[in-house]
Formats: C-alpha cells, sequence, structure tokens
C-alpha cells in the first residue's frame, strides 16, 4: 500500500509522459497534483532516448504536420520553455531538412504531398530533377523524378536532451517521480480509482496518462481497453564516410533507407547514421530482454541498408562501419498513428500510445494537447481529435503513408 495519491498519475517518464507533466504544470487552468511513474530513471531502452530524433512536416496527414509545426516552434525556443533558474537546456537542433525522393512512380503522390503541407504551412520545396542534381550533385538520380526538401522546420537534435529538460522541468515545477513498474489499472464503474503497482503500491488518482511505450498496449488492456500497438525492434547504424557529401540533409531514398549526417567532420570523414524499416513478413518484435547493442542485426545493414545507400549516393560506396543499437518502437498495427486522448468507455484514461516512431519529434504538441484536455475537457490549442481512440474502436483507419 502507498500514501501517495495525485490528480493526475502520468505512467512512463520519458518524453511523452515528462512533457504532459511539464505542461500540466504550466496550464494555467490546472491547479492539481502530478505524479510520474517510471521503472527505469535511467532510460536506457527507451524510445526516447535510442531514437535518430529528427523532426519533419512531411506527413501524408495534415493532423501530424500540425503537430509538428507546433513541435518545431517549441525546439526553436526550448531555452525560454524549459529553462530552470538560468540553466538552459540545450538540444542542438539542427534545420538540415529532410529529402523525401521520388520515382515516376511515385511522382504524382510526392507532388501532391508537397501541396497539402505548403498549404498547412510547411516550408516544403517540390525539387525536380534539374533542381536536385544542382541542390544535391552527390546524388545518383537516373531513377528519381523529383524529391520534397524541408528548407526550414526539419532537421534534428538531441533527443537525450530533450527528454531530460522535460523532466527537469517538471521537477523544478512540483510534478514527482515514483521509481516503479505499474502491473495494472484499478477500474471501477468505467473510471480507473488507482494505479497499481508490481511492488504492490496502490496509488488512487483523478486522471491517468498511460504514456508506457511498449508496455502501453498491456497497461491498457488491464482497464479493458485494446489498443492495436505492438513494440517492434528498429536498428540504427553509423559509419562514417571520407568521401564530400556536402549539405547532406536527412535523405528518404525510395527505397524507404534512410541516413543523415550525425556530429562534426573529422579526420576519419563524416558520421552518418541510417536505417529502415523492415518488411511487414519480417518484421521483428522488440523484447524487454533485449540488450541494444547485443541485438543488432547486422546483416540487415550489409544486404539492405548499405546497398541502397551506395546506390543512391556514390561516395558510400567505401565507407568504414562504425557502432549500431536496437530500440523500441511502438507500431500502431493499425494506421501507424498515434493514440492520443480519452479512452473509450473509460474517459478518465488519457492514452499516449503507438507513436510508430513518431514520438520524439511530437511530444511537445502531445503533452500541451493532454494537459489541455484534462485542465479543460478539451483541447483549446491544436485538435489532436483525429488521433483519438474512437477511430481504433470503429476501425476507421487514419492512414499515414510517410513512415519511415
Amino acid at each position: 500500500m502507498s500514501d501517495v495519491s495525485a490528480d493526475v498519475v502520468i505512467v512512463g517518464g520519458a518524453a511523452i509522459g515528462s512533457s504532459v507533466a511539464y505542461h500540466l504544470m504550466a496550464e494555467p487552468g490546472f491547479r492539481g497534483s502530478v505524479v510520474v511513474i517510471e521503472k527505469d530513471p535511467t532510460y536506457r531502452l527507451s524510445a526516447s532516448a535510442l531514437s535518430a530524433a529528427s523532426i519533419r512536416q512531411q506527413f501524408s496527414s495534415p493532423v501530424n504536420i500540425r503537430i509538428s509545426l507546433h513541435g518545431i516552434a517549441f525546439l526553436r525556443r526550448i531555452a525560454e520553455h524549459l529553462a530552470v533558474d538560468d540553466d538552459a537546456p540545450q538540444i542542438g537542433l539542427k534545420e538540415g531538412g529532410y529529402l523525401y525522393l521520388a520515382s515516376e512512380a511515385g511522382a504524382d503522390t510526392l507532388r501532391r504531398l508537397n501541396a497539402m503541407q505548403r498549404a498547412e504551412g510547411a516550408d516544403i520545396a517540390l525539387l525536380e530533377k534539374d533542381a536536385l542534381a544542382t541542390r544535391f550533385p552527390w546524388l545518383h538520380l537516373d531513377d528519381i523524378a523529383c524529391g520534397n526538401f524541408g528548407r526550414s522546420g526539419e532537421g534534428w537534435f538531441d533527443g537525450w536532451g530533450l527528454l531530460r529538460a522535460f523532466a527537469r522541468k517538471a521537477k523544478a515545477l512540483g510534478v514527482t517521480t515514483i521509481t516503479g513498474e505499474v502491473a495494472s489499472y484499478e477500474l471501477m464503474q468505467n473510471r480507473i480509482q488507482a494505479v497499481l503497482l508490481k511492488d504492490g503500491r496502490r496509488i488512487p488518482c483523478g486522471h491517468v496518462v498511460n504514456a508506457a511505450g511498449s508496455n502501453g498496449a498491456r497497461l491498457a488492456a488491464t482497464a479493458g481497453v485494446i489498443i492495436p500497438v505492438m513494440p517492434k525492434k528498429r536498428y540504427v547504424f553509423t559509419f562514417t564516410c571520407k568521401g564530400d557529401v556536402p549539405d547532406c540533409p536527412l535523405l528518404i531514398d525510395t527505397s524507404g533507407v534512410y541516413c543523415r549526417p550525425e556530429g562534426h567532420r573529422t579526420a576519419q570523414g563524416q558520421m552518418f547514421i541510417c536505417g529502415a524499416s523492415p518488411p511487414a513478413d519480417a518484421d521483428p518484435d522488440w523484447d524487454e530482454a533485449d540488450k541494444g547493442v547485443a541485438d543488432v542485426d547486422w546483416s540487415f545493414f550489409e544486404e539492405t541498408v548499405w546497398p541502397a545507400l551506395a546506390a543512391r549516393v556514390p561516395a558510400f560506396e567505401e565507407i568504414r562501419t562504425g557502432t549500431a543499437w536496437a530500440g523500441p518502437y511502438d507500431m500502431n498495427m493499425l494506421d501507424a498513428n498515434a493514440i492520443v486522448g480519452p479512452a473509450h468507455a473509460v474517459p478518465n484514461l488519457l492514452l499516449a500510445n503507438g507513436f510508430s516512431g513518431h514520438g520524439l519529434q511530437q511530444s511537445p504538441a502531445i503533452g500541451r494537447g493532454l494537459a489541455e484536455w484534462i485542465a479543460h475537457g478539451r483541447y483549446t490549442t491544436l485538435d489532436l481529435g483525429d488521433l483519438g481512440h474512437g477511430r481504433i474502436v470503429q476501425g476507421r483507419p487514419l492512414l499515414e503513408a510517410n513512415v519511415i
């Protein structure tokens, strides 16, 4: 048993959970208490700490574009938002852009998405083949018709730094953090009464936010809420290239393989990180017993990732491989979009699950939106209703085409 109680309990203290905690304490309409429960405060195997830590507006769903426009505005002003006393966080935001390439077969879709993205306010340039050759002369373009390039508002940053900044600011504002693992929710008359920990502690609460990452679906099920989220395994590989690839954005090849530069160029060359989503019939599950580096399948790099990159960027034909790691990727198997907001039939359970690789970049908007919902019973800044649980219950997918 425990003598701790809270108006809001947040299960999971990584980027999403800590963002909700911070935004709640910063929300003028909220006067309650907040407890964050995190089973591993080192976040050693957290998706937030192990991801490629990037942000883009090049989505096929308007709600995702709006979420990321909010996110980049937040990251640009992170010192203002998340400073504690005079200590401002540094996340090394680099607006290097995304570059999506399309063959003739995919050109019409890319052009249509570009028009929609620009209509939403994203700074995305449509580059035809000649313009691509001028802007990125190191690309092999024989099979390419056009590309979408984020001139601003897209790039990468220190994901670990953002996680820690949210958590630190939340604590400074009065959030209590408990180390422990949640076993289940205690449900009575379609409302969660308490959160039950594996060590026997019971924490009564008014609202619960399920931001438990790879455990999110299992925990939701203890309240009778079924969400189609599966923890998948993703690899991030590093390599060094001595060849010249100047001003390289985050490149998404027509094969789905991606890469981007990491850090500064050294005498050994420029370091890059890279990866890809495996085909659905060979997509490995994430297991909490996985040990990150020890569970990397290097054959995926040798047989899938590197050949695609070397074909697209001739300078990548000669590289030196570096380290690699595996991490969790919480995939919404219905439509590859997040499930956000009150659970159907359990209104005081707020879901923040199934981000399908987009959680870190979406954490500012999701945190603010859920804080608004708890404080006011509605979204007041950015309507996240398209991502609600209702579409899951109804089997009505909001399909996202641009999944990396």
